[in-house]
């Protein structure tokens, strides 16, 4: 207590104003006047100094209690209020996880609704694929009001699955009546052209058709190039009346196609030789006018060495063994005897010889037969070689001209239409083909006409050698025979 009276002494001493400074100032007469006044004064300030502070620690504890209650109060709220902001936290974490599975969930099924978009479209475009020439016009215009929603991008997968729905159903139940068969009405496109109505049967992958009127009744299958079904009418008079029985439900066999159709497809794409070759263009008329022509001369050339006549080996040796001792008698018999290329020659040189011709000029005369013979041999020859080589580029030239046909035709009617295009492409092929089959005989036929021309020639030449080797040892040999001789002059004449 005396500290608090000692504080507020000395915060009035510090609050005294400057006149009071001033009187402490004055003579020492005026100074205890001036204390006591002070004093009182001071006293005065520190009652009202004391009043004023009970009455505020009167005040202070009044409003403790009631704001140590606030203060308690705004405390719990706090507390509430922090377990609110945690519980709105993890509230807010599980919903934004939530909301990242519902992300996932749904993106999850969006590509499962694609796939199941995409595998249904495969699975009715297999449906379709798969389905009879005939049995076409049943589903042609549900199939195509589903293609139609499949192609639109506006349409929701809802829409979407449920334009597709009806097409399943639908091949579940032609699955389970095609395990009975069907019969159908429909349209089928006769062999002269004319659209005929009448009923489809269908069993497993085979269809019969009948018109209404009896008079057209067969299979029904695809045309090369038609989108319709065709008839292939029955050949036989008995298959007619057993398959209209049958189609009638009056009783009748069933008629059954083992190749599914094939076996017509094939008839329809065979053509004759002549067909063949007209298809390709005007180049096959060179290509066949050349491979004509290299037959006539293989054919001639072939002809005519065949009647060639060579001498035999044994009638050869003879000769040589007569022309070897010297006798150009028998020689010259057995030459003469001889026909033939090789005939002429060992006449000529025999000739020459007895001519009283030197050797040189009888084997000369002998070499100019043999080359007169290697001529009239080979003679045309080159021009079967010339066939073999020119048929290819013949061929080629077709095919070039077939290919430029097929660009035509593409940039007239484009590339829907196969059939169009089928001509250049016939055209292109079939030149190729026939130069091939020209030039590979021909190529054959010269060098088998060229082995045995040659073949000939070789024998000449190795007879003529022979021959004059032997006129040669002849010569020979009557060079010491003649130095040899006994002299007709008397022994001892001078």
């Amino acid at each position: 207590m005396n500290q608090i009276i000692a504080t507020i002494a000395a915060l009035g001493i510090a609050m005294m104003p400057a006149s009071a400074l001033a009187q402490q100032n004055t003579p020492a007469e005026t100074a205890p006047a001036t204390f006591d006044g002070a004093a009182v004064d001071m006293q005065k300030r520190l009652d009202d100094s004391l009043k004023e502070l009970a009455d505020l620690r009167r005040r202070m504890a009044d409003e403790k209690i009631p704001m140590s209650r606030r203060l308690g109060d705004l405390e719990q709220e706090l507390v509430k209020a922090r377990q609110d902001l945690q519980q709105a936290s993890r509230t807010l974490d599980n919903r934004t996880l939530d909301l990242g599975r519902l992300t996932n969930d749904i993106k999850a099924r969006e590509q499962e609704a694609g796939y199941l978009a995409n595998l249904l479209s495969e699975y009715l475009r297999n449906f379709e694929a798969g389905l009879h020439i005939s049995e076409l016009q049943l589903y042609r215009d549900r199939m195509k009001e589903a293609q139609l929603v499949t192609e639109n991008d506006g349409v929701s997968p809802a829409e979407l699955f449920k334009a597709q729905a009806p097409l399943i159903t639908m091949s579940l139940d032609r699955l389970e009546g095609a395990l009975g068969g069907a019969r159908f009405a429909g349209t089928a496109v006769a062999e002269d052209g004319t659209v005929a109505k009448g009923t489809f049967v269908l069993v497993g992958p085979t269809a019969l058709f009948r018109s209404d009127d009896g008079t057209r009744i067969g299979t029904a299958e695809q045309r090369l190039g038609s989108l319709e079904p065709s008839i292939f009418a029955f050949d036989k008079p008995e298959l007619v009346a057993a398959a209209g029985q049958f189609i009638a439900g009056t009783g009748g066999g069933f008629t059954f196609d083992p190749t599914l159709g094939t076996a017509h497809k094939i008839e329809a794409t065979e053509e004759t030789l002549w067909e063949h070759i007209v298809a390709g263009g005007a180049v096959m008329v060179p290509i066949l006018a050349l491979a004509a022509a290299a037959l006539l001369v293989a054919l001639g050339k072939w002809i005519a060495m065949l009647f060639v006549r060579m001498p035999s080996r044994a009638r050869v040796k003879e000769l040589m063994s007569a022309v070897g001792r010297g006798d150009r008698a028998k020689a010259t018999e057995l030459a003469g005897r001889m026909k033939g290329p090789i005939g002429r020659m060992l006449q000529q040189g025999i000739g020459a010889l007895n001519a009283g011709q030197p050797r040189d000029e009888a084997e000369e005369s002998m070499y100019e037969v043999m080359q007169v013979t290697r001529l009239s041999l080979q003679r045309f020859l080159p021009f079967v070689a010339i066939s073999a080589s020119a048929a290819p580029l013949l061929g080629l030239l077709g095919t070039v001209t077939g290919i430029m046909n097929t660009f035509n035709a593409i940039t007239i009617y484009g590339t829907g239409d196969v059939k169009t295009l089928s001509s250049g492409i016939s055209e292109a092929l079939i030149t190729t083909e026939y130069g091939l089959i020209v030039a590979i005989p021909s190529l054959l036929i010269h060098a088998f006409l060229s082995a045995k021309a040659r073949n000939m020639v070789n024998r000449m030449e190795t007879t003529g050698v022979a021959f004059m080797n032997e006129v040669l040892k002849a010569e020979v040999r009557a060079k010491p025979a003649a130095s040899s001789a006994p002299s007709n002059e008397p022994v001892g004449a001078a």
